[in-house]
């Protein structure tokens, strides 16, 4: 016997010692390598028992005796029984009344109509029976022409009967006299939005039912059996969109952590789905991410679907999945809502949604506690520096935010680094779109349009109810190159332009300054400009792609807090979306 269905929980593993009232509870709940009527006989003599397998003789086997058997594992096994209809009769005029009970067992019985579990509201007001989902005609029939009366008059409701459901139950001798099994089961299930509709506990206590929707049978029993037997071990499968720059390096830090993870957190990670712009793949078993799955994709993926990718991940069902965009897709961005509605995770460095209407932003927020998904965007600001979650832990604790000021673009850290002495400015900006520091579309980062998203995450991070229009944008670019319709005119624009951005460089070093493009939030109110700073302002010295933002509060009110470091690279932005995942892995 196995601690659940092999064939569903892949980490299922042999029972070594069970009681005899432990295996007739599994075998009732669907472990078909016991038949209860032709143990009978054994039980009822005292006989130990050996289960092998036909197969492999010389395997140990389970061993059942009418002993209790004192084992480490308080639940002995998990079970299941598919195709059940849960039947409900309810109506106020059966509080009180005696023999409803003994009515609606008799009308079953009299039908051969086996009933397999029973739950009782404490109100009398309900009685809710599981039944064999063929026998359902069988049974309202039985029920409403024994109520037919009741039902009439509007005392009793017409029976309400729900099909395509499944029992799961979990058993152990050892239950009774252990606090907090059941809190753990349904918090199990609870975390991977699996909804009882119906709850049934023994007096015995070594067994404790639920039915829930067949649809979730396969994500409840792993969840269940990753919860009671696997050493506390969490898995998450991951989908993960966008596998070019930033979600190559992804795959591969995880990859290279993966022993890690394993024996120091106890976390094990899997990539079950990914999709580049073209194509996706798909294995609920893990995608090999050690060599060669850059060519599988493209010569064993099936034509990318945005909505069919969705469904993928719906109809597979597994325990904490976490969907993972590594995109500056808007049509990604508007999907997060309906993966979070599944209790799907979301991992993002996509600014699109957090920046969005401040009704998406919060609607998100919503959603993903009331489904109980996380949502985690870390990497829109400051790529793989902790500055959101500095900024939460800050609001959480307490403390009140009176002003922010950052350099939070590494791309155009790295330009303004860069454009001294005798440099160009246009091919300082291609340069820094080769290095990957811009994005795709260099306009976002040069119109200030990026930045000016990064400050609008963090002000409504600090409580701010703000849209991206609220945000003042003083451009430094020419009039030509802000009104270029395509990235290549917007390029030519800047070469055309030389003298304009020229004359700003040596403004600068006139006044013995540094360029930088600066984000600042105060008062309510938020801008984005070029300023220049001076040797002794604590944005000086910024080298390379380098980040800082600088956190005035009541606690840091003149020294304020300040988080410094590279802000830019595809190493670092995959760094931080990793740090989010393992966040969610360690609950």
């Amino acid at each position: 016997m196995f601690t659940a269905n092999p064939t569903i929980v892949k980490q299922a593993k042999p029972i070594k010692s069970l009681s005899y009232s432990e295996a007739m509870e599994l075998s009732h709940f669907g472990a078909s390598v016991l038949y209860p009527p032709t143990v009978q006989p054994v039980m009822s003599k005292n006989i130990p028992l050996y289960i092998k397998n036909t197969f492999h003789p010389e395997d140990e086997g389970s061993f059942i005796t009418n002993e209790s058997i004192n084992s480490e594992e308080v639940v002995k096994g998990i079970s299941h029984i598919d195709n059940i209809a849960l039947a409900t009769l309810e109506g106020n005029g059966m509080i009180g009344i005696l023999g409803v009970s003994k009515r609606l067992f008799s009308a079953l019985s009299e039908r051969q109509v086996n009933v397999i579990l029973i739950t009782q509201a404490s109100s009398e007001h309900s009685i809710c029976i599981a039944i064999d989902g063929d026998e359902v005609e069988k049974a309202e029939r039985a029920i409403q022409d024994e109520f037919a009366y009741e039902i009439s008059l509007g005392k009793i409701d017409p029976l309400h009967i729900k099909t395509k459901m499944s029992i799961v139950a979990i058993v152990g001798e050892e239950m009774k006299s252990h606090q907090g099994i059941s809190g753990r089961m349904f918090s199990a299930l609870g975390k991977d939005n699996v909804n009882i509709h119906a709850i049934a506990q023994g007096a015995s206590e070594r067994n404790i039912s639920t039915v829930i929707d067949s649809k979730n049978v396969k994500k409840a029993l792993n969840g269940l059996h990753a919860e009671f037997f696997q050493g506390h071990i969490t898995k998450l499968n991951l989908f993960v969109v966008g596998v070019g720059n930033v979600g190559a390096k992804l795959l591969e830090q995880i990859e290279k952590q993966k022993a890690y993870l394993l024996n120091k957190l106890q976390l094990s990670i899997e990539v079950v789905g990914m999709a580049n712009s073209k194509k996706m793949m798909f294995n609920k078993n893990g995608i090999d991410i050690s060599a060669n799955w850059k060519q599988n994709l493209i010569e064993n993926g099936e034509e990318l679907d945005l909505d069919l990718f969705h469904e993928y991940v719906k109809e597979m069902n597994l325990i904490n999945s976490v969907f993972v965009d590594n995109t500056a897709n808007a049509d990604i961005a508007g999907l997060y809502a309906s993966y979070l509605k599944e209790s799907v995770g979301v991992v993002t460095c996509n600014k699109i949604a957090a920046s969005s209407e401040y009704s998406v932003y919060a609607g998100l927020k919503k959603i993903a506690q009331e489904y109980n998904a996380p949502y985690l965007f870390e990497t829109n600001v400051g790529a793989g520096l902790p500055i959101i979650n500095t900024l939460n832990n800050l609001v959480q604790s307490g403390d009140q935010i009176l002003k922010i000021q950052a350099v939070a673009s590494g791309s155009l850290n790295f330009i303004f680094n860069s454009f001294v002495g005798d440099a160009n400015f246009a091919k300082i900006v291609d340069e820094a779109g080769d290095l990957g520091f811009t994005e795709p579309d260099p306009r976002i980062d040069l119109s200030g349009v990026d930045v000016a998203r990064k400050i609008l995450i963090l002000a409504r991070e600090s409580g701010a109810k703000m849209n991206l229009e609220d945000i003042e944008n003083k451009s430094f670019l020419p009039k030509s190159s802000l009104e270029a319709v395509s990235i290549e005119d917007f390029k030519k624009t800047l070469i055309e332009e030389a003298a304009h951005f020229d004359a700003i460089k040596e403004k600068a070093a006139a006044n013995n300054a540094e360029l930088k493009y600066v984000a600042e939030f105060v008062g309510g109110k938020a801008n984005v400009s070029l300023q220049e700073v001076d040797s002794k302002h604590p944005f000086s010295n910024l080298q390379g792609s380098d980040n800082i933002v600088l956190f005035f509060t009541e606690r840091y009110p003149e020294y304020p807090l300040i988080i410094k470091g590279a802000g830019a690279g595809a190493d670092v932005t995959a760094s931080g979306i990793f740090a989010d995942i393992i966040r969610i892995g360690k609950g």
